[in-house]
């Protein structure tokens, strides 16, 4: 994963030492990616983790709890009640408290990452379907980022084609007729598990 993350820091070559370019790993698959990325052009790193809450009205989508950088953003589809009460509530506020200390044992206890008028780098390992980069984009859309652009080495034909217009741009270096899986496509598709994240993150974090 680590090559591919080289890769695609060359595509990315342009956003080299700028101020306002921070680099967001979808974890976990994608942080050994985005860390490459992230060490070539020498910018902040941090992470974007995601809860699939409820499946959506359309086929394979989901509802989600997304928290990018330290902050926790909603689908707008989710209302929480204070207390939760029915089983639903109760699932919902205990689904998002989980993310919360996910975020906290990943993060290790990092303040929010400020993205006001940030240009924004959202790297993957790949995109079979498209949900978790149409997940982050949704999430994205509610920063204040001025620019927001997603990165990956390989995706489907048909994922590319579904979130590109998610994106102000999105890089993607193969686009292979017979995509199988993103594991597919790696010799070594191993990831850090959440108590290993924190030492990737390391000095790109803020």
């Amino acid at each position: 994963m680590s090559t591919a993350g080289r890769e695609l820091a060359q595509s990315l070559i342009a956003y080299r030492d700028r101020p306002e370019i921070v680099v967001l790993a979808i974890a976990l698959a994608g942080l050994p990616v985005a860390y490459e990325v992230a060490r070539f052009i020498n910018r902040p790193l941090d992470l974007i983790l995601i809860r699939r809450l409820l499946i959506g009205d359309e086929p394979g989508a989901h509802i989600c709890a997304v928290n990018v950088a330290g902050r926790t953003i909603l689908d707008d589809e989710i209302n929480l009640a204070a207390p939760p009460a029915t089983p639903k509530e109760i699932f919902l506020a205990d689904a998002i408290a989980e993310l919360g200390g996910r975020e906290q044992m990943c993060r290790r206890g990092r303040t929010p990452m400020t993205l006001t008028n940030s240009t924004l780098i959202v790297v993957d390992c790949g995109m079979r379907t498209g949900s978790t980069m149409k997940a982050a984009a949704r999430a994205l859309g509610k920063t204040d980022a001025k620019t927001i652009i997603g990165a990956v080495p390989i995706a489907s034909r048909e994922s590319y084609a579904a979130v590109a217009p998610l994106f102000d741009e999105l890089i993607c270096l193969k686009q292979p007729e017979q995509f199988v899986n993103a594991a597919f496509w790696y010799a070594d598709f191993s990831r850090p598990g959440d108590d290993e994240v924190g030492k990737l993150l390391g000095p790109y974090a803020n």
